[in-house]
């Protein structure tokens, strides 16, 4: 019957998502002379968002006394800077050919429908984690200001820190189980049946950004010495995703 497919098609979607996270279907990504093709621009993906997730397990392990670990806290936030714009390139770059047309990338295709609706979610979160945590450098004590009132609570540069992150570990938390066994096969290279051209400039690619990430760090650290110090007060930070609602006074 011709309604048939169309009653399907849901839970098509989601057998196609649970093959593809446990590794059972993968993308037949081209291999080609000089960087790989689809197959590197694929390998490198997978090697920064296995970083990635090493490093945002670092520093989720910090948040467990973020007061006394508040200059790990800092430093990896640098480096996530770094591998998350990273990430963005390589996976903006496939995005990028891929609806321009190259024959290469088409051929490839693309992600699970329910992954890339969900891709850029990831994206946007990581980057808003990202972006509120630097911003409460330079703010300093006034990060616990509220600067507005949402239905009676006090929203401050650290409330949207905090919500940015809870949002975040609920998006992302999807993410990696979909696409962790993915990514170690694809950075194992067990989905290919031969060598993919181009493993010095990925490896150089790699390095550079986690070089810059810890230049990044560095210089962050460096501006966060109320932070470090103790000059401000740690204790007004609580437990982290859990002081939503900052003093306005202070």
């Amino acid at each position: 019957m011709a309604s048939s497919p169309t009653v399907h098609q849901p839970f098509d979607a989601i057998t196609e998502v649970v093959d593809t996270a446990l590794g059972r279907s993968h993308r037949a990504d081209p291999v080609r002379p000089r960087h790989g093709g689809p197959a590197g621009n694929a390998r490198l993906t997978a090697w920064l968002g296995l970083a990635l997730l090493v490093l945002f397990g670092a520093e989720g392990i910090t948040l467990i006394a973020v007061g006394q670990l508040m200059t790990w806290h800092v430093l990896i936030g640098g480096l996530l800077v770094a591998l998350a714009l990273a990430k963005t390139a390589t996976t903006g770059w496939r995005i990028a050919r891929y609806y321009l047309g190259s024959p290469d990338y088409r051929e490839a295709g693309p992600p699970p429908m329910l992954l890339r609706l969900f891709g850029p979610l990831v994206v946007l979160t990581t980057l808003a984690v990202v972006g509120t945590g630097l911003a409460l450098i330079p703010l300093g004590s006034q990060s616990f200001t509220a600067f507005m009132s949402v239905a009676g609570f006090g929203i401050s540069a650290l409330t949207l820190h905090q919500a940015a992150f809870i949002i975040w570990l609920a998006v992302t938390g999807v993410h990696v189980v979909t696409r962790t066994i993915p990514a170690l096969r694809l950075a194992s290279g067990t989905t290919v049946t031969g060598p993919v051209p181009g493993v010095a400039a990925r490896s150089v690619a790699l390095m550079a950004t986690m070089l810059i990430g810890l230049a990044v760090g560095l210089v962050v650290v460096h501006w966060s010495g109320d932070w470090i110090h103790h000059r401000i007060n740690h204790a007004e930070f609580g437990n982290f995703g859990v002081n939503l609602v900052p003093h306005a006074s202070h």
